[in-house]
């Protein structure tokens, strides 16, 4: 980690009810020698699709998918390899028929970058947005945190 970002607000692990390990592997790296960006919107997919794809969480209706329809990424450290990351994931909002999430990805405790994500819950044939079953709002609650809410 090296450049750092201005913002005073940094957010804290522990802000974060879902999380996940994951590495850093060399084929992220660009030719700057730090994790391209296109690599960090992959990091955050992986832990809104541990998350949802979990059946323990109860969050995957039959019938059912989630699109991804925005993803605000904030860049904050450069990132290297090699490494591990902690990967936090809060739900920030719930909608009728979308979740929003606040996103961080943390090496050695610290925030290198953080992410507000949009995802609609569409009909797998229709493929049309469909309003939340009230099980999986209820399942969606058990993960709200505070997450970027220092922002």
């Amino acid at each position: 980690m090296t450049a750092r970002s201005r913002d005073a607000a940094t957010p804290r692990l522990e802000n974060f009810p879902y999380r996940l390990s994951d590495n850093v592997r060399f084929g992220d790296l660009d030719p700057n020698q730090h994790v391209n960006n296109a690599v960090y919107a992959t990091y955050f997919e992986s832990s809104r699709v541990a998350l949802v794809k979990d059946k323990a969480n109860g969050l995957m209706p039959e019938g059912y998918g989630w699109v991804l329809v925005r993803l605000d990424i904030h860049f904050r450290y450069e990132l290297h390899w090699p490494g591990t990351i902690e990967l936090g994931l809060a739900v920030h909002k719930i909608g009728r028929t979308s979740v929003h999430f606040d996103q961080a990805v943390f090496s050695k405790g610290v925030c290198v970058a953080s992410a507000r994500s949009i995802t609609v819950l569409v009909g797998a044939e229709s493929r049309k947005p469909a309003p939340l079953p009230e099980d999986v709002i209820r399942n969606l609650q058990r993960w709200q945190g505070s997450g970027l809410s220092a922002e």
